[in-house]
């Protein structure tokens, strides 16, 4: 989709997670052959079993809660929420006196994951229609920002860490789970919708991304790649051998605390 719009490339990935959202097969890329593969991320047997059926849809590429260190009180906001499953988590960690919001462009996935959330009859998450781009909350709000296998699928990272940075309080931190490039990706596949949609065809490298983050005004910037995420990619897109030009990755960061003005001040 290398000649594509932004828009058009994000009607591709809403289509494809609408679908995602309504059947209970996966679809190639970062979706596992079942929702027990999140074991294999870094989830507990405790953690599956917290969630109601159905949230948990083995989409994710790693688990960003376990960097994330959420305290009792904490707002969240999960970029790309899906069915809940890290937001559900979230609410466990920050406790009744917490928050937590999910913003997903797809309304299958909110509507999904709202029927969740009555299920488990939580109070403090609540879910949100919109892209991660232009972010339906409001400046300074949140403690922590989690996303987990979503930033990748953006046509346009670099907004997505200022639209971070706008609503997170000072001294917020970011906790990303996400796929990057290891290797200059071949056009061809970057032209493939199915590459796309599954997180691979728009991985950026590791020093684009610190770069995008430190632009954005982020401090402590951290991305680190997983080496030991081979196993799980060469599943993805099994004999394409993509596990040579992608992998895991944690991204860490921090607004920095009152008295820097923005992103000159931070970077």
């Amino acid at each position: 989709m290398k000649n594509e719009s932004p828009d058009e490339i994000r009607d591709a990935v809403r289509q494809h997670y609408a679908q995602v959202a309504g059947s209970s097969a996966c679809a190639p890329g970062c979706c596992g052959a079942n929702p027990a593969a999140s074991l294999d991320l870094g989830y507990s047997e405790e953690d599956l079993a917290a969630v109601p059926e159905g949230a948990n849809m083995g989409l994710g590429c790693g688990n960003p809660q376990a960097m994330a260190a959420l305290r009792d009180g904490e707002t969240v906001l999960d970029l790309g929420s899906g069915g809940g499953f890290d937001c559900f988590l979230a609410a466990r960690r920050v406790g009744p006196g917490g928050r937590v919001i999910g913003v997903d462009m797809t309304a299958e996935m909110v509507a999904k994951a709202r029927a969740n959330a009555r299920q488990l009859g939580l109070g403090n998450v609540e879910f949100r229609l919109g892209e991660i781009e232009h972010l339906p909350v409001e400046d300074s709000t949140v403690d922590v920002i989690l996303s987990n296998c979503v930033i990748n699928l953006s046509p346009d990272k670099a907004q997505v860490f200022r639209e971070a940075w706008r609503v997170l309080k000072p001294g917020g931190r970011l906790a990303v789970a996400d796929v990057v490039a290891t290797a200059d990706l071949p056009e061809a596949l970057r032209g493939e919708v199915s590459a796309l949609t599954g997180c691979v065809a728009g991985a950026a490298k590791v020093a684009e991304l610190e770069a995008m983050l430190r632009a954005a005004g982020f401090a402590s910037v951290r991305v680190a790649v997983k080496p030991e995420s081979r196993e799980v990619i060469a599943q993805w897109f099994p004999g394409r051998g993509l596990e040579d030009l992608v992998a895991s990755a944690t991204l860490e960061a921090r607004k920095a605390e009152q008295g820097c003005c923005g992103p000159s001040c931070c970077a």
